[in-house]
């Protein structure tokens, strides 16, 4: 077979394989295992930025490429396995620690996902690795997302087993009894039967003879569903897989059998929908002995990333078949068999020697992936549990500590409840910050608001200036008794300046109204900010704010409308009426000279009906600007600074009703559960970031 270049995404594999022996000899901790040491090329170690040179630091290239090819070199290999134990060990204890925590409630963390086919082989791929039996048969057995934490112990150490769902954690005591603990975990939590579950079961090892690594074993995908399952079992199960690989912080192991189209495979159909550049992807492909004669190579260009590129590249194993497991053929006889297998094999044996091929090799590249990607993780992680918490700790100020139990305290703790919500009240009607520093814009909305009113005005005054320009001659043909032409007929102004001012009297109702509903939900607001879980402050607060609201209205409408009555006596003083006729004499003279109008060649009826007009605008410059300004007063007072001052001392008055407390703190049924859950969450989260800042 020709000799192939090894591509970028496999360096790692070969670099990192010399510097950790994963599975130890039980007879010698420090040495590697005879039947996965020997014959094993030492690859050329480059620079990479990966874990792998960092575990390297201390020794020269050539020192580490003789010590990896010497078999006397025990007291090296002894410094790079507590280098490995100093970096990689942590690094996952770290995560699995917050996983344990619970933070993944929260946060996504970095974690490898394991999906496939249903028959793709990866239980076999889990329990070559972990060194136990998981569920086998036909179907879906795995039928809840399996954790499996695997912990690499020293040889002299004794296996250990414990598995965790819901509120249970069991300790296993042998091996083999593994697969029954997860079967009786799986028909608790999804029921006997072909169900699935998303709840998550937790699996730890600790052996002489696994990887430092954590995987998520997820169900196998089912294209038809079979007696007993529900029609829409595929749907299901691919809701569940996609929850977890969806994630940027997964990568998505996909384990697919060689003997099969790998682009027909809806496992890395799925992968490729949310890692479309196989950036965060590692392909698995399994059973290299069902490989049809004259396919192999094929194989051999997928897994060299020459058919479907993946950054992460693939690798290929062979684990127990159904045969091997009838011959009761051991996991480590497994290895051995595996080992020989690719060895012998006239295609796959380079890829063996090159680090793509076996389970130790695969173990490696899994917990080195995963190591590069926590720490390349850990300062987004950072800054996500920074946010979590400043989230959690603005929700639990809603909420506040609960009303205390001691009745002097229940007192006081409701002086203070009603005290701030009075406090934020006048603070709302006078434009300054709530307690809790939020600002609210009413007073900018009220401007606003009010700003309309006066653009009404204006608006309606444009329209009276050419009204009264088009019906002067009409009105002085009505109005004009014994008057001599020339003489300015008062009763004529009277009548048009009283017509015009009554058209504002609704607009301005109008405005009161909508004034009114935007104070009343700015108050609704701050009483739900104030009395959150207390639903009896909170409807006491709310009537009260209804009841003043209507009354205020009331009495704001009654004002206004006598404003409008006084407003129908046509006056202001002479120097300001002077001062606006005077005002427009001036535009008027600049309009006519812009276009060439003589008003001494007008006749006299023509220079009285202009002087007419003159005197009608400006005394409606004079009116509207006092509407502009009045009916606001009259409104912001009354509906917002008067309002404000009678709920409080309406809410105030609430101290003074004897054995009131209990009814008025009365908590929402399940506040305290939700003031609970955030404490529980925050702690949770504080002692993440504790975590990852002594990382």
């Amino acid at each position: 077979m020709e000799k192939r270049n090894l591509p970028d995404s496999m360096q790692l594999v070969s670099v990192s394989f010399n510097l950790r022996p994963l599975y130890l000899s039980s007879t010698h901790p420090g040495s590697l295992s005879p039947s996965l040491s020997h014959d094993m090329e030492p690859a050329k170690l480059e620079e990479s930025g990966s874990l792998s040179s960092a575990l390297s630091d201390d020794l020269e290239p050539g020192e580490l490429e003789e010590t990896a090819a010497s078999p006397k070199s025990c007291g090296v290999t002894n410094i790079l396995n507590e280098q490995y134990e100093q970096k990689v060990r942590p690094c996952i204890d770290l995560i699995d620690s917050l996983r344990s925590l619970g933070v993944e409630q929260d946060l996504a963390l970095p974690a490898i996902a394991v999906i496939g086919d249903q028959s793709s082989g990866k239980s076999s791929v889990l329990e070559a690795l972990s060194g136990v039996a998981l569920p086998r048969g036909s179907g879906i057995v795995t039928r809840c997302p399996l954790e499996l934490k695997m912990k690499k112990i020293k040889a002299e150490d004794k296996w250990y087993g414990k598995i965790k769902y819901g509120l249970e954690e069991k300790e296993i005591e042998d091996p083999s009894e593994v697969e029954l603990f997860i079967r009786k975990a799986q028909d608790q939590i999804a029921g006997v039967g072909v169900g699935i579950s998303q709840e998550l079961i937790s699996l730890e090892i600790s052996s002489p003879d696994v990887p430092d690594l954590t995987l998520i074993d997820l169900p196998g995908i089912a294209r038809v569903a079979v007696k007993g399952q529900p029609d829409d079992i595929g749907e299901q199960i691919k809701n569940l897989i996609k929850k977890f690989i969806t994630k940027q912080e997964t990568i998505n192991l996909v384990v697919v059998p060689c003997n099969v189209d790998i682009a027909t495979t809806e496992a890395l159909k799925m992968a490729q929908e949310v890692d479309p550049h196989g950036e965060r992807t590692l392909g698995i492909l399994t059973k290299p002995d069902l490989v049809d004669k004259g396919t192999e190579e094929t194989v051999v260009q997928i897994i060299l990333n020459e058919v479907i590129h993946l950054a992460k590249g693939y690798m290929i194993v062979k684990c127990r078949g159904q045969k091997d497991i009838i011959d009761n053929v051991s996991l480590t006889e497994a290895l051995d068999k595996e080992k020989a297998f690719f060895e012998g094999h006239s295609h796959f044996d380079i890829l063996y020697k090159e680090g793509y091929a076996s389970i130790p090799h695969l173990a490696e590249k899994l917990t080195l992936e995963l190591v590069q990607h926590i720490e390349k993780s850990l300062p987004q992680l950072d800054d996500q549990i920074e946010i979590k918490i400043a989230e959690i700790q603005t929700e639990l100020e809603k909420y506040g500590k609960g009303p205390p139990r001691d009745a002097a305290e229940r007192k006081v703790f409701l002086i203070d409840k009603l005290t701030e919500f009075t406090r934020d009240i006048i603070n709302l009607s006078t434009g300054e910050d709530l307690k809790n520093g939020k600002k609210f814009k009413l007073l900018s909305t009220l401007r606003a608001e009010f700003e309309k009113w006066k653009k009404h005005l204006d608006k309606s005054g444009v329209k009276f200036n050419i009204r009264i320009e088009a019906e002067m001659k009409e009105y002085e043909t009505m109005y004009r008794g014994r008057e001599l032409p020339g003489f300015v007929n008062y009763k004529t102004f009277e009548m048009l300046m009283k017509e015009q001012i009554s058209q504002l009297e609704e607009p301005a109702v109008k405005k009161l109204k909508e004034i009114s509903d935007i104070v009343r939900k700015a108050f609704v607001e701050v009483s739900q900010q104030n009395f959150t879980g207390y639903p009896n402050l909170l409807k006491i607060a709310k009537t009260k704010i209804e009841a003043i609201k209507q009354s205020k209205a009331g009495t704001t409408e009654s004002m206004v409308r006598t404003q409008f009555k006084m407003e129908m006596i046509v006056y202001t003083q002479d120097s300001t009426y002077g001062h606006s006729l005077q005002e427009e004499k001036g535009e008027e003279e600049k309009e006519n000279a812009r276009r060439g109008i003589n008003p001494v060649h007008r006749q006299n009826t023509e220079t009285t009906l202009h002087e007419m007009v003159r005197h009608l605008k400006s005394y409606y410059r004079i009116a509207s600007q006092r509407l502009a300004d009045q009916i606001p007063l009259v409104i912001r007072y009354q509906i917002l600074q008067e309002a404000a001052l009678q709920l409080q001392r309406e809410m105030i008055q609430l101290l003074q009703e004897k054995d009131n407390e209990d009814h008025l703190l009365k908590e929402e049924y399940d506040i305290g559960t939700k003031r609970n859950n955030l404490v529980s969450r925050l702690n949770r989260l504080m002692q993440a970031q504790s975590r990852v800042l002594s990382f």
